[in-house]
C-alpha cells in the first residue's frame, strides 16, 4: 500500500494534549568534496545566507562522523552537518528543503543530500 500512495505517512498521528502534530525533517550534509572539504566557515556562510532565510523561526545544526558505500563498494567516511528542522506541514517547506538542497550539491560538488522526514508530536514545556 505504501508503493501506490508515495510519500503519506500510515495513519494520523495521535499526539496527546498540549502537543502538536507537526513534521520532522534531518537533512544530512557530508563535507567531502573533490577538492577537499566543506570547511567550518563555508559551512557557517551556507548556513547563514541559505538555510537561515528559509527558517528563521529556529533550527538545530549538529555535527557527526557518517558512513556509506559507494558504487563500487568502498565504505566512504566522512564528516557531517545534520540539519534537523521541525515545522508545521505547508506547502512552502518542500521548496525549501529542494532550494537548500540543491544549493549544497552545487555549491559543494556532492552527489547528494540525505533527507529523512518523520511525524511527531510536539510541546514546549
Amino acid at each position: 500500500m505504501l508503493a501506490v500512495t508515495g510519500c503519506a505517512f500510515p495513519a494520523p498521528l495521535a499526539c496527546q494534549p498540549g502537543e502538536q502534530a507537526q513534521i520532522h525533517d534531518l537533512i544530512y550534509f557530508g563535507t567531502d568534496k573533490p577538492d577537499g572539504r566543506v570547511t567550518d566557515a563555508r559551512w557557517a556562510e551556507f548556513l547563514a545566507g541559505v538555510v537561515t532565510p528559509h527558517f528563521p523561526a529556529g533550527l538545530t545544526v549538529l555535527s557527526g562522523q557518517g558512513q556509506w558505500r559507494d558504487d563500487t563498494g568502498e565504505i566512504i567516511r566522512e564528516d557531517s552537518h545534520v540539519l534537523s528542522l521541525v515545522h508545521r506541514q505547508e506547502p512552502g517547506v518542500g521548496p525549501a528543503i529542494e532550494e537548500i538542497t540543491t544549493t549544497y550539491k552545487r555549491r559543494f560538488q556532492q552527489e547528494s543530500v540525505l533527507r529523512v522526514r518523520s511525524a511527531v508530536c510536539v510541546s514546549f514545556r
